[in-house]
């Protein structure tokens, strides 16, 4: 029963709000696409606006949609279209008529396409017989001989009169970002040679011939690269670098580098923000979306005098690239179709001048927050400004409440208020009547680069301090029980939580997702080991301490915490033995807990019945130990 009234509350609250993703704008400004549906479901719907009216546009025998592209004069649309087979295609969609053809019938992976300068042309992310996949996704059975070949992901090209496909990157590398030059004769990428999924952490820029597929580097970073884009008179190039954990959550520092190659000037030295993905106003006007605290801001500095000015700042997200972008500029950079959400404002499709923006869609209108207004918590530790979020519930207890501590996965990452998803622990949590503490310890995007790579080596120490000190903060602000605190996460968070939990008792109760117990094993057991050089200095071979030192399965004696630990089954980026040699400890010494074990998962869980049990056990957990 208590199954059942759990997910008719979440189905209650998410089943009647839209979702908006993949939103594209015309070169002009003048048009917006978008791809619209309703949280719970996978089915998509093209939308495009014309005179500011929203029209949804079918595409005949689409399965799946996916990363709507404006061509350079506003007038076609082209849309990743997958087939009932599963198969992409890259589909034309005419702005004024709504006529749908199928340009190029594709087998593989598909996505991100960008029509060149001219329009005559059309790139795209290709891998050619094989899935995408990605480190998020389940790895599959790991069976017979292993590491014997892999698939790279190349800048697929169609020609738009013929459909006749190609390639505009070389086959030995592994394509992860691309962006045409202004006179269409090249292509700028961050490239590896694979496989993909670990090599992103040493990728480099390259320069490619969009007609031959001829390309070579121009320059190798220090730390990691993202969002390469050409500027407008083809000069240079302007690209974020930085330390980060994953593919597709960047943050940095903008830099550019001549298009030939050469020396590489950094733009924003010593900004107290990340930077994370860049776009041009114009030859000296250069753009860029970043983190900043616990929100958002969208800046633009003159190359040449070097004064940078913050267009807009808001407590939400607001990024150009990566994963999941949520806003897209016109070719000057000054006109915007945003998709904006808050903790407290449902998603929206919004348009119109940076800081002007208007509301297109109004799908959401009704839908109203279950939880309580969120907070910001700005404190101080060891000296450094770190920032949290408090969301209460709707109706609080009288006396004090339980609260939850939930850490975010990277640790490159950070928390900024968007609308919660149905996979959310933020409603399910709230509606149970705890109060949901989200940090931004050091490691974390927002307070600059020196705040990021303040965890460099030192995972587990100075990031729990701020996480206490996030706790400490909500306690003296708010009515909660500091007898009733818990703690959960995933991935890196889950990690965290793990670590938590042999440093203190403070928690009565731990969700560990996706965790890991031992930093040593852990560097032979994942499929994505690159990552780890830049955090921990050296390899677990040269530097087996460092590991050691920072990780839970050291320190497993201390733990007295009820600790629930839960994994997919296929998991690459946090293999399910870490999970299970975490639980295993925890048994030998007494300490309550249980492993839940998910088949076919991966590190991102697609199975709805085995996100609803997990999410089911999470609160029967919180439920036992802290109520």
């Amino acid at each position: 029963m208590r199954f059942s009234l759990l997910f008719l509350f979440a189905a209650a609250l998410f089943g009647q709000t839209a979702t908006f993703s993949d939103i594209a704008i015309s070169p002009d400004g003048t048009r917006l696409a978008w791809l619209q549906g309703v949280e719970g479901s996978t089915a998509k719907t093209l939308h495009i606006t014309r005179a500011g009216k929203d029209t949804a546009v079918p595409v005949p025998g689409a399965k799946d949609l996916s990363s709507p592209a404006w061509s350079s004069d506003g007038r076609t649309l082209t849309v990743v279209a997958s087939n009932a087979a599963g198969d992409p295609e890259l589909a034309l969609v005419n702005g004024d008529t709504n006529r749908v053809k199928v340009l190029a019938r594709l087998k593989g992976f598909a996505d991100r396409p960008k029509f060149s300068p001219d329009g005559k042309r059309i790139a795209f992310l290709y891998v050619e017989g094989a899935s995408g996949g990605g480190p998020l996704a389940a790895t599959g059975v790991q069976t017979g001989v292993i590491d014997t070949g892999f698939h790279n992901q190349r800048i697929g090209m169609v020609d738009v009169a013929t459909g006749k496909q190609g390639f505009g990157s070389a086959p030995d590398r592994h394509v992860y970002d691309f962006d045409w030059s202004p006179d269409g004769r090249q292509l700028v990428a961050t490239a590896a040679p694979g496989p993909g999924d670990n090599n992103w952490w040493i990728a480099e820029l390259y320069v490619f011939d969009s007609g031959t597929g001829a390309g070579k580097s121009i320059y190798k970073p220090k730390l990691q690269l993202a969002t390469p884009r050409y500027s407008p008179d083809g000069k240079i190039i302007a690209f974020i670098e930085g330390l980060m954990s994953d593919e597709g959550f960047h943050g940095g520092e903008v830099f550019t580098v001549p298009a030939g190659g050469g020396a590489a000037v950094n733009r924003t030295p010593g900004r107290k923000s990340s930077p994370n993905s860049v776009a041009w106003q114009g030859p000296e006007q250069l753009l860029f979306t970043e983190r900043m605290g616990g929100g958002s801001g969208i800046s633009v500095t003159n190359t040449k005098t070097g004064v940078t000015e913050t267009l807009w700042r808001g407590d939400e997200d607001a990024h150009i690239a990566g994963n999941f972008p949520n806003l897209a500029l016109s070719k000057d950079g000054r006109t915007a179709g945003f998709i904006r959400s808050t903790f407290g404002l449902p998603p929206a499709v919004w348009g119109g001048l940076i800081g002007e923006w208007k509301p297109v869609t109004h799908a959401n209108d009704a839908v109203k927050p279950k939880w309580g207004g969120a907070q910001s918590l700005e404190f101080t530790v060891d000296g450094a400004q770190v920032q949290a979020w408090l969301i209460p519930p709707a109706k609080p207890a009288a006396g004090k409440n339980p609260l939850i501590v939930q850490i975010h996965g990277g640790p490159s990452n950070s928390v900024v208020p968007v609308w919660p998803d149905k996979d959310s622990n933020i409603a399910l949590l709230t509606g149970k009547g705890y109060y949901v503490l989200l940090p931004n310890p050091r490691g974390s995007y927002g307070q600059g680069e020196v705040f990021t790579q303040a965890n460099v080596k030192d995972f587990g120490y100075g990031d729990l301090k701020d996480i206490l000190g996030a706790v400490d903060a909500a306690i003296a602000k708010f009515p909660i029980d500091p007898e009733r605190l818990g703690v959960t996460g995933w991935s890196y968070g889950g990690y965290m939580t793990m670590f938590a939990v042999t440093q203190t008792n403070r928690f009565k109760a731990a969700v560990a997702g996706a965790g890991i117990a031992n930093w040593q094993s852990y560097y032979g057991q994942n499929l994505i080991d690159q990552w780890m050089i830049p955090f921990f200095g050296a390899s677990v071979y040269d530097d087996p301490a460092v590991y050691a030192k920072s990780s839970p399965i050291t320190f497993i004696k201390n733990v007295k915490t009820p600790t629930l630990v839960v994994v997919g089954e296929q998991d690459a980026e946090c293999p399910a033995p870490q999970s299970y040699e975490f639980w295993h400890a925890l048994k030998t010494f007494q300490v309550p807990t249980q492993l839940v074990v998910y088949p076919g998962e991966g590190h991102q869980f697609m199975q709805p019945k085995n996100k609803e049990d997990r999410a089911q056990k999470v609160t029967d957990w919180f439920g036992k130990y802290l109520k």
